[in-house]
């Protein structure tokens, strides 16, 4: 048995995404075996993310800047903004550094199990910016469920009558995926996406 104190931090931890009770207790005993460095330097970056978190006025992203630091790099072709569901699709994308235009998050999917309506999602914001101008080519980076789908074919029509091209994150097999692992909706959109060889 643990201190209140110590159950209460792994708790805390197990409440993260991607951490469930035994990860967040084995984080706890690393800190705890480690607390002269690990400890200090953890919770001076908890209180400079605390201090400094905003999010960016202009695509939604969560940096210690408005604008954040995508919205601001000049090298960023402002003429193409892709729009992801969430943060953490932006950041993915990013990551692998193959769009070099802007983006633009949602804060979600339409879903209406959920509750989720249009106006929940940050879509009129995004029009806005298309509207101002400025703006060629919208890659819409939904995730391929149903409700993210749902989601594309939504804003596709609200941009229908806007001088801006259209484009969606192509989806089906995975590089290296072996078709008999592969779902029936895989490999469904993958017969449909289909193109010529050459």
């Amino acid at each position: 048995m643990a201190s209140q104190e110590i159950e209460t931090l792994a708790a805390a931890l197990a409440r993260l995404p991607g951490l469930g009770p035994r990860s967040a207790r084995r984080a706890v005993l690393y800190l705890v075996k480690r607390r002269e460095n690990a400890l200090p330097a953890l919770l001076e970056a908890l209180e400079g993310v605390r201090d400094t978190l905003v999010e960016c006025d202009i695509c939604g992203n969560v940096d210690t800047r408005n604008p954040c630091g995508v919205c601001s790099d000049p090298r960023r072709d402002a003429r193409s903004i892709c729009v992801v569901e969430d943060v953490a699709d932006l950041w993915a994308l990013d990551r692998a550094r193959l769009f070099t235009g802007t983006y633009h998050v949602l804060g979600g999917k339409l879903s209406a199990l959920d509750g989720v309506r249009p106006e929940d999602l940050s879509i009129a914001e995004l029009l806005e910016r298309v509207g101002g101008g400025g703006v060629d080519e919208i890659v819409l980076a939904m995730n391929a469920t149903l409700e993210g789908q749902t989601t594309a074919h939504y804003i596709a029509e609200r941009l229908e009558d806007l001088p801006v091209r259209v484009t969606q994150l192509a989806h089906g097999l995975p590089v290296g995926g072996e078709l008999d692992y592969l779902d029936e909706g895989t490999l469904a959109q993958a017969l449909r996406a289909r193109r010529p060889l050459g």
